[in-house]
């Protein structure tokens, strides 16, 4: 446990209070007083209330729109099925910046809509609503449908058979056992919504702006870093605050319900109502989530075919140092090297979670691992400029910036993968090798490897996926001559002109396509189907 804690301390917790201190001591003193005098600033306070009233907006469209997908999912069975559930993941594991260029592509100035109808959503709140949507839809889908394929359908059976109309025994029997996993479900659509920044910075112009976007304008266009700062905090106690209560949900889940297989409670669509759910599930999918990838394809292309991947091999000489086409292979190599941090730093502490006698102490740092996801990436990317300068760790010419930055972010997910294997896994076995004299690294290559190594192979992937799409922290640390593929896309969007606005949906149909066959390729991996992450 000590590799983990170490690693988190030191790449996390340091660059994050370095910032911090930073923007809140002058002259050695600290100036809590900062607090009051930002938090009462009028455009302060707009974007607080607009990052919360987007995140619930966002949250309950996401629950209204995702719901029926989840039941579809849950107890229809019905050809196509695994693809299309591995279909609806895809946008989830997309960088936000995609999302963003892909609604740009549908709803923008020159979009889809804005050509047939004249219709141009770019600048009003409903095309962030919708990107966070079509960002989450997969969050409400596996997470509720996952723990609805597991109830058992007696239970509503038998209270249809006392005399309970359909809609009384769901409300009353299936809604209860669900409202754990609805929960949770919930507070992971707020708590990524809460934090948007992509997809804000690219559909929301000088408008609006969450806290997350705030922070990256006043740390690098204002260079105010006590507002950033207090912000910062801000966000960290939110999300500190939404991690908890999400953690008490999940045990909730976990202990309160007797769950059956879910392969036994889908059938075939029954009655006109069924058929008629499957289809309004299957057309929202086609208009929600493929058509704006769809889109993007499409205007990448343009008038003139591949000439916008032609041009990705050039150097225009402005927007950066090397031809766009770099970034493929830098976000290839940085997402490689993230991934294997993440698995090593991700596997030693699930590991050390997995352990009965793991006491209070270690049990706590389960949620901590969680916080890279919530706090302000802006934070930890300007954070490691700040922190990371001086020997032993000066960093800040160093390649591997970038890689450790996306660790922070894979970690996560390589935990909440790998956990549940492991602690599957029967202790008597690890006891009986060591009674037989195995050492332990025996006993966890000879025992633990053969039952989490396919585990461990979805948790690889779904560090490279997330590491190849991270930006909020990549976009301070990246440098000009070796940009990520998604820094290359937010660059271009900024630039005028229609060469670089096709060449950014270019690089986000690559980036697309990458995340998607990593997606297809997990799908194919995972040995648990009942749906969850």
């Amino acid at each position: 446990m000590a590799v983990p804690v170490v690693f988190f301390a030191v790449f996390f917790a340091w660059p994050v209070a370095a910032i911090v201190a930073r923007g809140l001591k002058a002259d050695g003193k600290w100036q809590f007083g900062r607090i009051a005098d930002v938090v009462t600033q009028s455009d302060i306070r707009h974007v607080l209330w607009f990052t919360t009233w987007q995140a619930l907006a966002s949250t309950a469209l996401t629950l209204l729109i995702a719901l029926p997908g989840a039941y579809v999912f849950a107890r229809l069975d019905f050809p196509g099925k695994q693809l299309l559930r591995a279909v609806v993941t895809v946008p989830f594991v997309l960088p936000t910046v995609v999302v963003g260029t892909a609604f740009l592509a549908l709803v923008g100035r020159g979009g889809l809509l804005d050509e047939l109808w004249g219709v141009r959503l770019d600048t009003t709140v409903w095309a962030i609503l919708l990107a966070h949507v079509f960002f989450n839809y997969a969050v409400v889908v596996r997470t509720v449908g996952g723990l609805w394929g597991q109830l058992d359908p007696r239970q509503e059976e038998a209270a249809r058979m006392l005399g309970a109309s359909r809609w009384a025994a769901w409300r009353k029997v299936t809604l209860p056992a669900l409202a754990p996993a609805v929960a949770a479900a919930a507070l992971m659509v707020f708590l990524f919504t809460f934090t948007s920044f992509g997809v804000v910075q690219i559909l929301g112009g000088p408008t609006f702006s969450t806290l997350e976007v705030e922070i990256y304008r006043q740390t690098s266009e204002i260079f105010d870093l006590s507002t950033a700062a207090v912000l910062t905090i801000i966000q960290f106690v939110a999300v500190g605050a939404i991690l908890a209560v999400h953690a008490w949900t999940v045990r909730r889940r976990e202990t309160a319900l007797r769950l059956v297989d879910a392969s036994v409670t889908a059938s075939r669509p029954r009655g006109a109502g069924q058929w008629t759910l499957l289809a309004g599930v299957l057309g929202t999918i086609a208009v929600l989530l493929v058509l704006p990838l769809a889109v993007l394809v499409q205007r990448s292309l343009g008038a003139s075919g591949f000439g916008y991947y032609r041009a990705l091999t050039h150097d225009d000489g402005g927007t950066f140092l090397v031809p766009p086409i770099q970034a493929i292979g830098n976000s290839l190599q940085y997402a490689l090297a993230a991934t294997a941090i993440a698995v090593v730093i991700g596997g030693l502490a699930a590991a050390a979670l997995a352990r009965r006698d793991a006491g209070r102490l270690v049990r706590g740092f389960d949620a901590l691992l969680m916080l890279p996801l919530g706090v302000s990436a802006v934070t930890v990317g300007f954070g490691f400029l700040i922190a990371l300068d001086k020997p032993p760790l000066d960093l800040r010419s160093s390649w591997i910036l970038v890689p450790l930055a996306q660790a922070l972010v894979g970690a996560p997910f390589v935990v909440r993968t790998m956990l549940p294997v492991l602690r599957a896994v029967d202790a008597r076995l690890r006891e009986a090798a060591a009674v037989l004299g195995a050492s332990p690294w025996r006993v966890w290559r000879e025992v633990d490897l053969p039952m989490v190594r396919r585990a461990l192979l979805v948790a690889a992937g779904f560090a490279f996926a997330v590491s190849l799409g991270e930006f909020g922290a990549t976009v301070f640390i990246a440098r000009p001559d070796n940009p990520t593929l998604p820094v290359a896309v937010a660059r271009l969007l900024g630039r005028p002109g229609d060469l670089n606005y096709g060449q950014a949906m270019a690089l986000s149909t690559i980036l697309m396509v990458v995340c998607a066959v990593a997606l297809l390729v997990l799908e194919r991996l995972r040995t648990d189907r009942s749906g969850e992450f």
